[in-house]
């Protein structure tokens, strides 16, 4: 990330009174334009992060390069990015250190990935696997112009984690797997193979029906701990003289997080065993038999699509739009080029303000 005065081919937040922000991309010959007047980029180059910049009709602007936070609600997307308070867990909760080897899978535009990137610095490995080779363009273009180029501990690879991981890693030589899918159970076996004794594995899921699954087919395994579950809500609140309250709006819930830590070979884990009160025993043996009769009527893998989550589905054409997008985002940053020439009429136009992105199901 830049530091210093805003140069040409920045991307820079300007934020308006009432504390709208938009992103632009500074050049040379560039105006801002809005009903409440208009600057020109080259008010902006040369000042410092900071600058209040007005408009023609006197309407101040606040300037600031965006924070990682701010890249990943603006940055053009294919898959629903992950939240900035679930990769701030996912950083925590995985224990992501400054040169740790990790391996992250479903790369999505890439947001998660640039929270592993700062975490694991220049001196460790981030190996990033998506299936998808339109979202891998995606989100190649989404970090290096975050990053300004290429990060040196980054390498992408599209297929499926079964098929690359074992061929490009060694087994136990991973610290840390991120997984981020539909069905990381299937998972379970290359995931164990490649993590060192004691490495965390991690996965993202959306809904109860995956938090589940893959709680107890880790169980079953019996080369993990016991796993821990948790959900992250986040709400701001609005401060304004002793109008001090919560805000009408929050971010509630995006997904479940599942960390559980490789055993030693040829140790099984000790899970935990609990007693159940004597009033519910009964009560909990039947539940349990209805939801393994519902897990025998539902086809789980890879008949499974985002859509029986709720979420919604992504086309190619958009895919293929944000790709164009992020491409010329990423040589804007490397080479101070226009990122709009090539964005075209795009609906992430730096210039048209930062759409909130659909929450996750």
């Amino acid at each position: 990330m830049r530091r210093g005065p805003f140069r040409e081919g920045d991307r820079v937040q300007i934020t308006d009174p009432r504390g709208k922000p938009s992103t632009i991309t500074l050049r040379a010959d560039g105006s801002f334009q809005t009903h409440r007047g208009y600057f020109r980029h080259t008010d902006l180059i040369g000042a410092s992060e900071g600058t209040v910049v007005e408009t023609s009709a006197g309407v101040a602007y606040l300037a600031l390069r965006p924070l990682l936070s701010d890249h990943v609600l603006s940055m053009p997307r294919g898959a629903a990015v992950i939240y900035p308070k679930d990769s701030a867990q996912i950083i925590s909760m995985a224990d992501i250190y400054p040169g740790a080897r990790v391996v992250e899978a479903g790369v999505g535009s890439g947001a998660l990935t640039m929270s592993l990137l700062r975490a694991v610095g220049d001196a460790g490995s981030l190996l990033s696997i998506e299936r998808r080779e339109d979202f891998a363009v995606i989100a190649t273009g989404n970090v290096e112009a975050f990053f300004g180029s290429s990060h040196p501990a980054w390498e992408l690879e599209v297929g499926d984690l079964a098929d690359v991981l074992p061929t490009a890693r060694e087994a136990g030589s991973v610290d840390r797997i991120v997984l981020d899918m539909l069905a990381p159970w299937e998972n379970i076996e290359v995931a164990a193979d490649a993590l060192a004794p004691g490495g965390v594995l991690l996965a993202y899921v959306a809904t109860t029906t995956q938090l589940s699954r893959f709680a107890e087919d880790l169980k079953a395994d019996g080369r993990f701990t016991e796993p821990l579950a948790s959900e992250t809500m986040l709400r701001e609140w609005h401060l304004e003289g002793l109008a001090v309250r919560p805000s009408h709006r929050m971010v509630a819930h995006t997904g479940f997080l599942v960390t559980t830590r490789r055993m030693a070979p040829g140790v099984e884990a000790p899970l935990r065993r609990r007693r159940p009160a004597k009033s519910t025993a009964t009560e909990d043996a039947e539940a349990l038999e209805a939801l393994a009769r519902d897990a025998a009527r539902v086809q789980i893998g890879d008949d499974w699509t985002p859509e029986d989550l709720g979420e919604r589905g992504i086309t190619g054409k958009k895919a293929r739009r944000a790709g164009r997008h992020a491409e010329a985002l990423r040589e804007a940053a490397a080479g101070g080029r226009d990122a709009e020439e090539d964005a075209g009429d795009e609906r992430h136009a730096d210039e048209t303000g930062n759409p909130e992105p659909a929450p996750r199901a």
